[in-house]
């Protein structure tokens, strides 16, 4: 049986502020992320499976990436924990704003190493992670692929 790709697409929006930055985006900001998440596996042969011939269920991999990804960044502000941010989180926390503090500068090129780590966590193991894109703009994008990493 030949392997597939299949490619499920999401949006959430998501601020940041990247601490020590020489342009605009040291500023708090928000995008309109688009991932999309491309998984790679062999379609299920088994014909009494209710999952026969897919490779996972679309639905499947949705509940997977919105409960690591988007439930989670979506409208919330991302700041890298171990900068001076960490005051201006802990006010906006206190006055019960949505706050994710993480070990690293929060970029696209960033984040999709992240997303990527959380989701080959909870995949099965007969389906291997295959890459991420994460669109921050129309005309920008950071990609993730397995085979280089």
């Amino acid at each position: 049986m030949s392997y597939i790709r299949i490619t499920k697409q999401f949006s959430f929006e998501t601020g940041h502020a990247l601490y020590g930055y020489d342009g605009k985006c040291k500023n708090v900001h928000g995008h309109s992320y688009k991932l999309s998440v491309t998984v790679i596996g062999k379609p299920i042969t088994d014909s009494s499976n209710v999952k026969y011939g897919m490779v996972i269920d679309f639905t499947d991999l949705k509940k997977i990436v919105r409960e690591e990804i988007v439930d989670v960044f979506d409208h919330a502000t991302v700041f890298n924990k171990n900068t001076p941010h960490i005051e201006l989180a802990n006010e906006l926390k206190q006055r019960d704003h949505h706050v994710i503090l993480v070990e690293y500068q929060p970029t696209s090129e960033n984040m999709v190493i992240d997303f990527a780590d959380k989701i080959q966590k909870r995949l099965p193991n007969n389906i291997k992670l295959h890459s991420l894109r994460l669109q921050e703009t129309e005309s920008s994008f950071a990609e993730w692929f397995a085979s280089d990493n």
